[in-house]
């Protein structure tokens, strides 16, 4: 799909001030449509847990691994990603993580046992953990890297979204037909995703991560030396919960095993002179880490309190699944409001601006849950969510923009492989450490009874608080006001150099 030329510009008018293009326009929505399905599933299947459990007749620590066989196998095959869009191509790289997907989704509706079930998640997580960083590396070179803001305002849309209105459409459909069709509700939107995907978008090379003729050697040292690593930090970070801790041998040894190999692939990754299978030279970009840093600590808390969350409507104010997932719908209210605005004031002032904005405004909308009682009302609460949601909106588009400002587009697959990773350990991370909180929180105030829940929940929302606010710290990296483009001789705006929107302070 070839990008449209921009319409022309006046001198000095900074190109956050123009439309995005019909091309780039038909491209989000041809990928945002694949993509929604891998999003509703990392927390559709949540609601779902306790039923599929008893209908499958399986212990709590058995029916877990249903949710972290998906995120262990998404985790892993992220670093994949780079490497196949150079060699296969756009859309071939598209369709086959849409086909797998979709062969998971299938195969888990029509599981028999628990033993399949987690198996054929993992496949899907294959599937699921390929199509998000190809979205965000495919519209971004279309792009050219044009409009980051509002480019990545439209896209994070349905990131934002889409996950907190799992647990509705998993209560709704658990309610009313099966679990087994919070699998099958994903083959429609496949069918039709691949459909598109195979009309809209550019065979071959056009697509491609790199315009060199030859592809790169897929990196096979240093997958086997990132992957597992991936794999034994999310699975020691998955076992913190079940374990009583962090000092548990099963969350020490596999943690301490995927930190040794993670040193062992930066090693590798430094010195190879080839391209590794994520480039960790990006980092020398102070936008970048700072990017990179506030998606970590965004994933923190972002995952975090939306395991928090429901466990807080159902455990401590006594309500339905399906209730608890109706009070979560404002915070994607809140993520869904401001997000045009969001665009443009990231393109106009820079990240650091509005990344800080957002970090205040979720911090202040977490803060009626750290403070909130046995009966404070539920209005309250669902003002708050609004708040934190459009804080959560802020604190994603803009650290996205920041981190692809000045890379060259041969750069962008490694850049967006290494922040999903980021975003993945750092939701992890947040989940395992508030569940430990939480569960010493409610030791500490005698949870059996329901003040002394509610203060567990609010001692541990406080901590949520903290993750946020630490935010800061990264987001202090980000570019500042970007600097208005001189036309070029034929009208059209130029590019800004790598250096002046790396550098902006």
């Amino acid at each position: 799909m070839n990008a449209t030329p921009q319409s022309a510009s006046s001198p000095g008018t900074p190109t956050g001030s123009q439309k995005l293009e019909p091309a780039l326009v038909k491209l989000i929505g041809i990928l945002l449509l694949g993509a929604i399905p891998a999003l509703l599933d990392t927390t559709i299947v949540n609601v779902a847990i306790d039923t599929i459990g008893r209908d499958l007749h399986t212990t709590v620590s058995a029916i877990q691994w249903v949710i972290t066989g998906y995120l262990l196998s998404f985790g892993m095959i992220i670093p994949f990603s780079g490497w196949a869009l150079a060699r296969f191509g756009g859309r071939a790289t598209w369709i086959f993580a849409l086909t797998v997907f979709l062969a998971g989704s299938v195969l888990s509706g029509a599981a028999w046992n628990i033993a399949s079930l987690i198996g054929f998640r993992v496949l899907q997580g294959i599937g699921g953990g390929l199509l998000l960083p190809l979205l965000t590396t495919l519209i971004t070179q279309q792009a050219g890297g044009r409009q980051l803001g509002r480019l990545l305002a439209a896209v994070s849309l349905p990131v934002a979204v889409v996950p907190i209105l799992g647990p509705v459409i998993s209560g709704l459909i658990i309610s009313n037909i099966s679990w087994r069709w919070i699998f099958y509700v994903n083959v429609p939107m496949c069918l039709l995703a691949i459909a598109l995907a195979w009309r809209g978008l550019a065979p071959g090379g056009r697509q491609q991560a790199s315009p060199r003729a030859r592809p790169p050697r897929l990196d096979v040292i240093g997958l086997l030396l990132l992957c597992p690593a991936l794999v034994g930090l999310l699975y020691g970070l998955a076992q913190v919960s079940s374990s009583g801790g962090f000092g548990h041998p099963k969350v020490l040894v596999p943690i301490a095993a995927g930190l040794m190999l993670l040193a062992g692939f930066a090693v590798h990754a430094l010195r190879m002179t080839g391209e590794p299978a994520v480039d960790l030279r990006l980092f020398r970009s102070r936008s970048f880490t700072g990017g990179s840093g506030l998606m970590f600590i965004g994933g923190l808390s972002i995952y975090g309190a939306m395991l928090l969350l429901p466990l807080y409507f159902q455990e401590a104010r006594g309500y339905s699944a399906l209730a608890a997932g109706l009070m979560l719908v404002p915070q994607g209210v809140g993520s869904l409001l401001p997000r045009t605005i969001l665009g443009k004031l990231t393109d106009r002032y820079g990240p650091r601006p509005v990344s800080l904005a957002g970090i205040i405004l979720a911090a202040a909308g977490t803060v009626p849950f750290a403070l909130a009682g046995l009966h404070t009302s539920v209005i309250l609460l669902g003002a708050a969510l609004v708040v934190r949601g459009a804080g959560l909106g802020a604190a994603t588009i803009a650290p996205m923009a920041g981190a692809f400002q000045g890379l060259p587009k041969a750069e962008l697959p490694h850049a967006s492989s290494a922040i999903r990773i980021a975003q993945q350990v750092g939701g992890s991370f947040g989940a395992a450490v508030l569940v430990v909180i939480l569960t010493r929180q409610a030791a500490a105030h005698h949870a059996a009874h329901a003040a002394g829940l509610v203060t567990a929940f609010g001692h541990t929302f406080w901590w949520c608080v903290g993750f946020t606010a630490l935010a800061v710290i990264p987001a202090l990296l980000m570019p500042g006001r970007p600097a208005v483009q001189p036309a070029s001789p034929n009208g059209q705006p130029t590019p800004a150099s790598g250096k002046q929107l790396q550098g902006q302070s």
